[in-house]
């Protein structure tokens, strides 16, 4: 289902002149930390698991994802899922993306719900259809998976982008047939303004080919009512349809602003569209 009529902010008004306020830097975003909420998962990691979740808190603060390798990171996550599987928090959100998902920290997403984030650095879609059985045994009410970017980068072929995310939507929802699945769309680069080590790839990689790419994301969305399309490429948007650098730290990655952003997003978009 799209949320295209969500975006023109016609049937809401005051919520998307609120979002758009929120985007613009003209209201500031009181973030309450999770963590009381989140009380009976964490009491549940214990031994084991509470040092992999240290070691995954300790890394995302230091900005170093890679201080873990891939394989780390997949075992890693699929722990902590575990962890979830067993706890059964109320109103569960599952993150499944990159490293834009992996650096969302915890006390910036909203806080009304519970939140297992599943983000690696660098990930791909492939990557990311490999590793959803680690979830399968937990009970989300919602999933919001971001990828894609990094398959561009790495010169996939939309039309491979395009066929893994089909994979990815159907195999979730014969694992979580209850969920309800949100495709975000592909966020823009900063262009020429990026100063991200590896902005040479933007060369090839065009926001008008990841326009073009969200444009068919959304279509996927479209093809069931328990499958929907999040467009965050308007709000992050500049006029000339790249990345606002005020929302990023490098062109290519989001600073805490960007995140404010980004989760009010997902609230007001939950909350219009899904509840």
């Amino acid at each position: 289902m799209s949320a295209q009529r969500w975006l023109t902010g016609l049937k809401f008004p005051r919520d998307w002149l609120m979002l758009s306020l929120i985007a613009n830097g003209v209201l500031g975003v009181i973030a309450i930390s999770l963590w009381l909420r989140w009380e009976p998962f964490a009491l549940a990691r214990s031994g084991q698991n509470a040092v992999i979740a240290a070691e995954r808190e300790a890394a995302v603060r230091k900005g170093q994802p890679r201080s873990l390798t891939y394989e780390q990171w997949v075992d890693l996550l699929a722990q902590e899922a575990r962890v979830a599987a067993v706890a059964r928090p109320e109103r569960l959100k599952i993150l499944l993306g990159d490293s834009l998902s992996l650096w969302f920290e915890q006390q910036n997403l909203p806080e009304d719900w519970a939140w297992l984030n599943q983000g690696i650095s660098g990930e791909k879609t492939l990557g990311l259809l490999r590793r959803l059985a680690a979830v399968a045994d937990t009970e989300p009410e919602t999933i919001f998976i971001m990828i894609g970017i990094n398959d561009l980068l790495w010169e996939v072929r939309d039309e491979t982008v395009l066929a893994n995310y089909q994979l990815i939507v159907q195999q979730l929802q014969r694992q979580h047939p209850q969920a309800e699945i949100v495709i975000q769309s592909i966020l823009p680069h900063g262009a020429d303004r990026a100063t991200w080590e590896g902005k040479a790839k933007f060369a090839t990689v065009s926001n008008q080919r990841i326009q073009r790419l969200n444009v068919r994301l959304a279509a996927i969305a479209q093809q069931d009512d328990q499958v929907h399309y999040l467009d965050l490429y308007a709000l992050f948007s500049d006029d000339r349809g790249n990345l606002k650098m005020s929302f990023s730290t490098d062109g290519l990655h989001l600073n805490a602003q960007g995140y404010q952003v980004w989760a009010t997003a997902i609230q007001l978009f939950t909350q219009i569209e899904l509840e």
